[in-house]
């Protein structure tokens, strides 16, 4: 019996071993009373101990996939087949090639949620998206530019005038560019793996803050990257601690969230961003820079970017339009200097040739007719409000959980008392009809996150929130016995 294995995950063996055992059952490669390997003899065939066999063949009878018969061994169950296999040809098992694809990582998609369920999770309020101001301006694009903006790009590194609107932008918050430096890219999502396949190989140290961005955690460890954290407090991450870390690690690459940091909502202060700085040029480290809200601010004024204090390219900056104005928008941008530019700019076009080219010019015209910062202020005054409906109700709900007040961004950072877990408490909100981020998607290792819960307070209305606050308040009560 072959099982590749992929000792490098995150997933554990016994629950690769389970999963690929499962397959063949499910798909009746593995039929019905066929007699397992003994736990010895598939330990020693996969270089494995035995206990991981064990733990793999209990899994599948507590799914009722199995049945051990006592001094027999351990056999397919009768019931083993699928439903919608029944009554049918039995399909055949897929290629080896193509099983080993998918070995040690987790295929399912997100869990169904029960109807009216209010969910604190993903990016912003759909029912403030700018619909009918952008469907003007794709009309007014169209009408001007006619067939040319129904072409590929004609330059990898994006529209010529969006470039010049974004450097606009961006020295209006204090950073300030050229159109040179500027490369747009399919949402800032591209723009970090860009990095990732300019900068890293598999094996490499990456340097990330301790919580983080969940999708570039899945990125890294895609990859092959071995993280390294640096934990995060209320002025961002921890800088003091770093250079230990960049001294014993020698990493390729330091990820850092510097504003409203995700998830945890802090921003790094400014001592820390120059300190942060001047680390990376003393240890050769590129810093990558992820701004994706900067602009989402409800009061006073962040710090100088980490990109605006450097004047040797140590910084690669990533900002992106969709978080703000619609995540389908699917435009970013990153701005990066010398040699890594061009290397950047190529690797993006052998990838994509060029970010949907209408979507670029209907964006330079929705920021450069004023569209943008009038729906920057509408945005910003709304979830601002909602913020504060949130904390509110946090404090009269939930007076037993930690969260400080984001000063901007899309999300709150609650620490439950102790012995609370937040993958036991979303169980039982779920059954309530309330949805929350656990803290474990944000750590490398999740169960050093299983403290925290992220609630984005964008999505839902003030109503809405005090509700759904209102539904983990009795779900917080079932998951400690009150």
């Amino acid at each position: 019996m072959r099982i590749p294995l992929d000792r490098h995950s995150g997933v554990p063996v016994y629950q690769q071993v389970a999963r690929w055992l499962r397959q063949d059952i499910e798909s009746g490669a593995l039929p019905a009373r066929t007699r397992l390997p003994a736990t010895r003899a598939l330990a020693e065939q996969l270089g494995i101990s035995r206990i991981t066999v064990v733990n793999a063949y209990a899994e599948l009878e507590d799914r009722g996939l199995v049945v051990a018969s006592e001094g027999s061994g351990t056999y397919v169950s009768e019931r083993a087949v699928r439903p919608d296999h029944a009554g049918r040809a039995v399909e055949p098992s897929w290629p080896v090639w193509q099983r080993e694809l998918g070995a040690g990582r987790p295929t399912t998609g997100p869990d169904p949620l029960l109807p009216g369920t209010l969910a604190f999770t993903g990016a912003g309020d759909p029912r403030l998206y700018p619909v009918a101001a952008l469907s003007r301006t794709i009309r007014e694009v169209l009408r001007s530019d006619g067939p040319a903006a129904l072409e590929y790009g004609r330059l990898a590194t994006g529209h010529e005038p969006l470039r010049e609107t974004i450097v606009e932008v961006l020295a209006s918050q204090g950073l300030r560019t050229s159109a040179a430096q500027v490369l747009v890219t399919t949402g800032s999502q591209q723009a970090l793996a860009l990095a990732c396949q300019v900068l890293l190989r598999p094996g490499d140290a990456v340097v990330v803050e301790e919580p983080t961005y969940n999708l570039a955690l899945d990125l890294f460890r895609a990859r092959g990257q071995r993280v390294v954290t640096v934990p995060v407090d209320a002025a961002g991450m921890r800088v003091e601690l770093l250079e230990p870390v960049l001294q014993t690690h020698h990493p390729k690459l330091v990820y850092t969230i510097p504003n409203f940091q995700n998830p945890s909502g802090a921003s790094m202060s400014g001592p820390r961003r120059a300190r942060l700085l001047a680390l990376a040029d003393r240890y050769n480290v590129p810093i990558v820079e992820d701004d994706y809200v900067g602009d989402l601010r409800y009061e006073g004024r962040s710090p100088p970017a980490v990109k605006a204090l450097d004047s040797a390219g140590q910084v690669i900056y990533l900002g992106t339009f969709s978080k703000l104005l619609m995540p389908g928008l699917r435009v970013g941008y990153l701005v990066a200097d010398g040699p890594v530019y061009d290397r950047l700019a190529e690797h993006k076009r052998v990838q994509d040739l060029s970010t949907a080219p209408l979507m670029q010019r209907v964006l330079d015209r929705y920021v450069t007719v004023g569209r943008y910062q009038a729906h920057l202020r509408r945005t910003v005054r709304h979830y601002r409000r909602r913020r504060d409906v949130l904390m509110a109700a946090l404090a009269d709900q939930l007076p037993e959980v930690s969260a400080p007040t984001p000063k901007g961004g899309l999300f709150a950072w609650v620490t439950l008392p102790d012995g609370l877990s937040s993958q036991v408490l979303r169980a039982h909100a779920r059954e309530e009809a309330v949805d929350f981020a656990p803290g474990g998607w944000f750590f490398p290792e999740p169960a050093a996150g299983d403290r925290f819960l992220r609630l984005n307070f964008c999505t839902l209305t003030p109503d809405e929130i005090v509700e759904g606050v209102r539904r983990l308040r009795v779900a917080l009560d079932r998951c400690s016995g009150g």
